[in-house]
């Protein structure tokens, strides 16, 4: 119940339980911050739950804080670093160890020896491996240091945070 509540709600949130039992759902919303509707029609699971939920403290705000996935971060296409001008069509990328180049494309696409696609692809076929995060591999060349693509995707994060829909 601890992963679910975490996973689908934010402290504050109500949960609904309309079959509470002896209120473990009540018990671990209370704990995490959550308020909590339980539904029971059976005297001694109320009475189990009533018991239950005296003596469960709430955690500790700071302890609440969850730390978000990658996954629910918004996505950015590769093309959008070449639509605000952070890469430009022509330029050079470079793999990680600098074994390897690709050409960005005007479409957001790369060319890399005889192989073109997505930044993901081109970098899983240059390998010679089943899958690739393009972000993560390739590098380009500014001010004489490499600098990983991965910065301009933040800093595009980063502005849009910044200006909330």
């Amino acid at each position: 119940m601890h992963r679910i509540l975490v996973g689908t709600t934010n402290p504050g949130d109500v949960v609904l339980d309309p079959f509470f039992g002896t209120g473990t759902t009540g018990a671990v919303a209370r704990m995490l911050g959550r308020s909590y509707i339980g539904i029971e029609r059976e005297s001694a699971y109320i009475r189990v739950a009533e018991r239950r939920l005296k003596a469960t403290r709430p955690l500790d705000r700071a302890a609440l804080e969850v730390t978000a996935s990658r996954r629910s971060e918004p996505r950015i296409p590769f093309g959008q670093l070449i639509e605000r001008g952070l890469l430009r069509p022509g330029e050079q990328l470079h793999s990680m160890n600098e074994r390897h180049t690709a050409r960005v494309r005007a479409d957001g696409t790369l060319v890399g020896h005889d192989v073109t696609g997505s930044i993901h692809q081109v970098g899983a076929a240059l390998e010679g491996a089943p899958s690739c995060n393009g972000w993560t591999y390739w590098c380009i060349r500014r001010e004489g240091k490499m600098v990983s693509i991965d910065i301009f995707r933040q800093q595009i994060r980063a502005e849009m945070a910044e200006r909330p829909n």
